[in-house]
């Protein structure tokens, strides 16, 4: 097994990755897309966090009708932030994508979305949040290019623990061809982190070289960000909804919707391999999955190397989403990223 040419969600042939940021003046949120060809794409979903924001995740069980999705929606701004799905569906319409009902032209988008809180983090009104033009600019954005990783789209104001979030992607490919590939927005209540170490826990399971720059950060270093993490949530009462990582994971096999339920529940112990804790009260860990079908459904050694590979391509791009975080103090949110909390444990120039 191996990582893609770019390493990236956008490995996977056909789709298409789009982020649109907001970093004006009161503004630190976003929204990221991800496109399925023009057929659309098999998909499932798995939630696990305890304070879940989501929109047609109903319809990804697989006793249900609809098998395709046209998009999936991951955005910032808590429940405003489902606003951004609306544009997208509406650019999708204008393109004659969706969900055919009758006559050419008639058809409805199928665009799940999953949201994620960073209310307030501008330091504007507290309700800032993406709106349906910004999905639309996150829509016109969208490329095959390498998928855009650090605090860009719903990366853009995420915070992971104590430290700065952001978007992270990784890829594989199987040795039978077959690319699976993840794409999270890291924004979780837990440390990506060992906090009795500052080890990148995710370094673990990188591929080949992947994370060979990364070590372990000096004790004066691991002390300041233990108390610049408990100096992030001070004054702040706990409660539902203060955080969550959402995510797609997709591949070019020919699967079925219950497949793709049952990738999503593996790429969530990906994710708990990153981050601890993780799916709790106050995280609405939402995981979708995507299958292209450019491939051919794969048997049962194949398909288990599949799942497996899912769990590990989220585990490993939630690395490279605390790896491409950048530190932001605006006044309303004081946050350093692990590279430079910890810039003893980055081994590069």
């Amino acid at each position: 097994m191996r990582p893609g040419p770019s390493n990236t969600l956008t490995d996977v042939p056909g789709l298409r990755v789009g982020h649109a940021s907001r970093r004006e003046d009161g503004w630190l949120t976003g929204c990221t897309i991800v496109v399925a060809p023009d057929a659309g794409a098999v998909a499932g979903v798995d939630v696990r966090g305890g304070a879940p924001g989501t929109r047609e995740t109903d319809l990804l069980d697989p006793r249900n009708l609809v098998d395709r999705v046209n998009a999936v929606v991951l955005t910032g701004g808590s429940a405003f932030g489902l606003a951004a799905a609306d544009g997208v569906a509406r650019e999708l319409y204008a393109a004659g994508l969706g969900w055919p009902m009758g006559e050419p032209g008639q058809v409805v988008p199928i665009v799940p979305a999953a949201v994620l809180f960073d209310l307030g983090r501008g330091g504007g009104d507290f309700a800032n949040a993406p709106t349906a033009q910004d999905g639309a600019d996150a829509f016109a954005a969208a490329s095959t290019d390498a998928a855009p990783q650090g605090c860009v789209g719903a990366g853009t104001g995420a915070r992971a623990g104590g430290l700065k979030g952001a978007v992270g992607s990784a890829s594989a490919v199987l040795d039978d061809g077959t690319t699976v590939a993840a794409l999270v927005a890291l924004n979780s209540f837990g440390a990506p982190y060992d906090e009795r170490t500052g080890e990148l826990l995710a370094a673990r399971l990188g591929l080949g070289d992947e994370f060979a720059h990364v070590g372990s950060p000096s004790a004066a270093e691991l002390g300041a960000a233990r108390a610049r993490a408990v100096a992030a949530y001070e004054g702040q009462p706990v409660r539902p909804g203060m955080a969550t990582t959402i995510g797609v994971i997709a591949t070019d096999a020919t699967l079925t919707k219950a497949q793709c339920q049952k990738v999503s529940g593996l790429a969530h112990d990906g994710l708990a391999r990153a981050v601890h804790p993780v799916h709790t009260l106050l995280d609405g860990d939402t995981l979708f999955t995507l299958a292209t079908g450019a491939r051919p459904a794969p048997e049962l050694p194949d398909l288990h190397a599949l799942m497996v590979a899912a769990g590990d391509c989220v585990t490993r791009a939630v690395g490279h989403a605390v790896l491409a975080a950048e530190s932001v103090a605006n006044g309303a949110v004081d946050l350093r990223s692990w590279r430079d909390a910890f810039p003893s444990a980055v081994r590069m120039a």
